[in-house]
């Protein structure tokens, strides 16, 4: 197979079974759950096959499709185009990491979706939709394209979420399209202005173009676009205030949801910040350092705190996601390798660890029909494998020594505390509080007091081992062989160095 079509087979595999999916009666459940698990396996194969090419030593490049797309006649008709979009897809070092990220997540997802009740022909169709718009978020090389695969995530996230959820799903669901379709408006009108002032939405020659001397974007514009580049992905992160919609998404979105939009389309924000805002922006981004530093800080204790307060186990978790997305902008903030290597680490960390927690969340739902603290305790003498798995999951997100978390957040805080030492120290009560309420809440319901009989409630069974047993071994593997990320992430931080002046 030429290498350069891999990566667009890699991204539109799923709708294959999609296309399946279309034929097939929407009465049979087991064949329909099958077929949309099969249909995620393709990408997460090329996806892998990418990595293992990278880490043989050979270039990404050759992944890389560039073909013409659309183009923009002048007004009079001149033989070259004003305006062209090329389809172009590459990967570099960061973003294989999130395409690998994304594929797995999306298989073990699939699996977490045995649990969907009802119309699975609609459910899979929108899930298989959602995942060729998240691979292409992150292997787009245009910004048009990223837009354009960045709205294709948010229409089936809000079906998703409304329909399947839980009982304020519509609620839910309206309030995640609002707040993301204003940022994706914010974004839209950036692109468009970078667009007509450069002639290109082509992310290699932007960041030459905007940074070069005497270029055709002046200072001001470029602050402008730079913040407003931060309050678009900072509703996806979400950064402060503007994080209430997430907490409803957590909540009532089903679990299969929630291991996505926790683990992947949050990412999307981050990824945003470092690949756009640092990359075609870094001198804005190194003028607000000090402002996104604050803001990670706000995050991190802000969530931190209001998790320790919440009696249901989601909403322990939806503020544990502000929190633990607070040390990404902690990293970045730092402006050095020690900071936004941290910053990527955490991306990759925590959509691991929300991911696994989030499944055994929907596995306890499924069995109990609560996620209240105070209903789930003593869990541990009737499902100890869930128990043990949950405990896990939660000394891995508390930062244990081992295993991912502890990499990110030591490396964040390393960055920080080289450039701004005070806020770093400040943020240091967000990491004791997060040991704090994670334990809080994950004891009460392992070894806490038991307020039902778990004698009766089936422990961890069948396909439910995978996700958990899969994710929990990539959480080891991170935290005791670091490298597997680095590898990858130099060639990312050379290119953004430069733009710095680092």
């Amino acid at each position: 197979m030429n290498l350069h079509s891999v990566l667009t087979l890699l991204v539109f595999s799923p709708l294959l079974g999609m296309v399946v999916l279309a034929f097939m009666p929407k009465s049979q459940e087991k064949s329909i759950k099958l077929v949309g698990f099969l249909a995620t396996l393709p990408s997460l194969a090329l996806a892998l096959a990418a990595y293992f090419h990278f880490q043989a030593g050979k270039s990404l490049s050759a992944f890389s499709v560039d073909k013409a797309w659309i183009q923009f006649q002048g007004i009079y008709g001149a033989p070259k185009p004003l305006f062209s979009v090329n389809y172009e897809l590459a990967l570099n070092g960061f973003t294989l990491l999130l395409v690998v990220l994304t594929a797995v997540v999306a298989t073990l997802a699939s699996i977490a979706s045995i649990n969907i009740k009802k119309e699975w022909k609609g459910y899979f169709m929108l899930f298989l939709l959602l995942e060729v718009g998240m691979l292409g978020v992150f292997t787009a090389q245009n910004l048009i394209l990223f837009f354009i695969f960045f709205e294709v995530t948010l229409i089936p996230t809000f079906f998703l979420i409304g329909k399947w959820g839980y009982f304020e799903k519509e609620k839910a669901a309206f309030s995640f399209l609002i707040y993301n379709g204003l940022g994706s408006a914010i974004l839209l009108i950036v692109i468009m202005v970078l667009f007509a002032k450069t002639g290109t939405t082509n992310i290699d020659q932007l960041q030459h173009i905007v940074n070069a001397q005497g270029g055709p974007v002046t200072d001001a514009t470029k602050l402008g676009l730079f913040i407003a580049l931060l309050i678009a992905f900072g509703v996806k992160l979400p950064i402060f205030p503007l994080h209430s919609w997430m907490l409803k998404v957590h909540v009532q979105a089903p679990p299969s949801v929630v291991m996505i939009h926790s683990g992947i389309l949050l990412k999307i924000g981050a990824y945003g910040l470092i690949r756009f805002g640092m990359g075609i922006f870094p001198h804005q981004f190194e003028q607000l350092a000090g402002l996104i530093a604050v803001l990670g800080v706000i995050n991190l204790l802000y969530g931190a705190f209001l998790a320790f307060i919440q009696n249901d186990f989601k909403m322990v978790l939806a503020y544990s996601s502000i929190s633990h997305m607070g040390i990404v902008l902690i990293g970045l903030a730092a402006m050095n390798a020690s900071g936004i290597q941290g910053a990527i680490f955490q991306v990759v960390s925590h959509g691991l660890i929300s991911a696994l927690l989030f499944f055994l969340v929907g596995v306890l739902y499924e069995r109990t029909d609560t996620s209240l603290l105070d209903n789930l305790g003593g869990m541990a003498k009737g499902m100890p494998l869930a128990a043990g798995f949950l405990l896990a999951g939660g000394l891995a997100s508390l930062g244990l020594p081992g295993m991912s978390g502890f990499v990110s957040e030591f490396m964040a805080f390393l960055g920080l505390f080289e450039t701004m030492p005070w806020i770093a120290a400040v943020g240091t009560i967000g990491i004791i509080m997060t040991a704090v309420y994670l334990l809080r809440a994950v004891l009460n319901i392992t070894y806490g007091q038991a307020h039902r009989e778990f004698s009766g409630v089936v422990d961890l069974k069948g396909v439910e081992f995978v996700p958990v047993v899969v994710l929990m071994l990539l959480i080891v593997l991170i935290g005791v062989y670091p490298s597997i990320l680095s590898a990858p992430l130099q060639s990312t931080i050379q290119t953004i160095f430069p733009g710095i002046g680092g």
